[in-house]
């Protein structure tokens, strides 16, 4: 009196078509992420040479300690705001 296994039922085509649409949804929101995250980030990974050129000519004429002045953070006012007063 031993049962046959059953056999797995197929998904409806309505499940399938809930499937389909939210992998599609889901599928284009990392195209999304992933097209906004190229210039960013991939784009100087995979092109150094030409990464270097463009920030050359973007920073000629600045001064980095005019916009971040060299020593100004000093970590005792930062230390000593975690004490108690």
């Amino acid at each position: 009196s031993r049962k046959a296994p059953r056999r797995p039922r197929a998904a409806s085509a309505g499940a399938m078509a809930a499937l389909f649409r939210t992998l599609g949804i889901f599928s284009a929101f990392v195209a999304v992420v992933g097209a906004a995250f190229y210039p960013i980030y991939f784009r100087p990974l995979l092109l150094p040479d030409e990464y270097k050129k463009e920030q050359s000519i973007n920073r000629a004429g600045v001064v980095q300690e005019d916009i971040q002045p060299a020593g100004t953070l000093d970590l005792r006012i930062c230390i000593d705001c975690f004490k108690d007063p």
